[in-house]
C-alpha cells in the first residue's frame, strides 16, 4: 500500500515470486469511470473508491475460498479503505511502503504508460493515513534496492520459512 509510484507493483511482484503466491495489480479493478477521472487529473473521492475496494475485497474472498494466498497492490490510503479490505474472509495484512514525497515525485516523472498523472501525487499524500495501531501490517522505507525492500517485507511479516521453502523448491 502507499501512493502511486512508491514501488507497490515492483515490490508486490517480487514478493509474490519469493513466496510462490499469485500477484494481482489492484489498478486493474478500477472501473473505467475511475480511470477516466484520474487520467484527466481529477482525484478520486471516497464514493469513487468504494466500488473499487469492494471488487478487491471480493477478489481476496474468492482467492481465500480457493485456498490461495495472494499478493495484491492497492493504494489503501485511508484506514477505512483498509477496513473494507480487512473485511475479506482472509488474513489480510498490509505492507506500507514509505518514501519522501520528492523521491516518489521523481519516480512518477520517470514512469510511462500509466493513467495516473503526476498532478495527482499531492492529493495522494494528502489523503494518506499511515498504518495505525491495531492494523495488521508493517511499514517499510523504500530507501534501498527492491530486493532489500522485499527481504524486509518477508522478515517483517514473519514469512522467512515460506520464502526458504519456495527457494528450495526452485532448486
Amino acid at each position: 500500500m502507499g501512493p502511486s509510484s512508491i514501488g507497490k507493483t515492483t515490490t508486490a511482484q517480487r514478493l509474490a515470486d519469493a513466496l510462490g503466491w499469485p500477484f494481482s495489480e489492484g489498478d486493474t479493478f478500477h472501473p473505467p469511470a475511475n480511470i477516466a477521472k484520474m487520467s484527466k487529473g481529477i482525484p478520486l473521492n471516497d464514493d469513487d473508491r468504494a466500488p473499487w475496494l469492494e471488487l478487491i475485497r471480493a477478489f481476496i474472498d474468492d482467492e481465500a475460498a480457493a485456498g490461495r494466498n495472494v499478493i495484491i497492490t492497492c493504494s489503501a490510503l485511508k484506514r477505512r479503505y483498509r477496513d473494507t479490505l480487512r473485511a475479506a474472509k482472509a488474513d489480510v495484512r498490509f505492507v506500507e511502503l514509505i518514501a519522501d514525497r520528492a523521491v516518489v515525485a521523481e519516480r512518477m516523472a520517470r514512469r510511462t504508460g500509466h493513467f495516473m498523472p503526476a498532478s495527482l501525487l499531492d492529493s495522494q499524500f494528502d489523503t494518506l493515513e499511515d498504518l495505525g495501531e491495531g492494523e495488521p501490517g508493517i511499514q517499510i522505507t523504500v530507501d534501498v534496492p527492491p530486493d532489500e525492500v522485499v527481504a524486509r517485507a518477508i522478515k517483517g511479516l514473519g514469512l522467512e520459512q515460506r520464502a526458504r521453502e519456495r527457494e528450495t523448491s526452485r532448486t
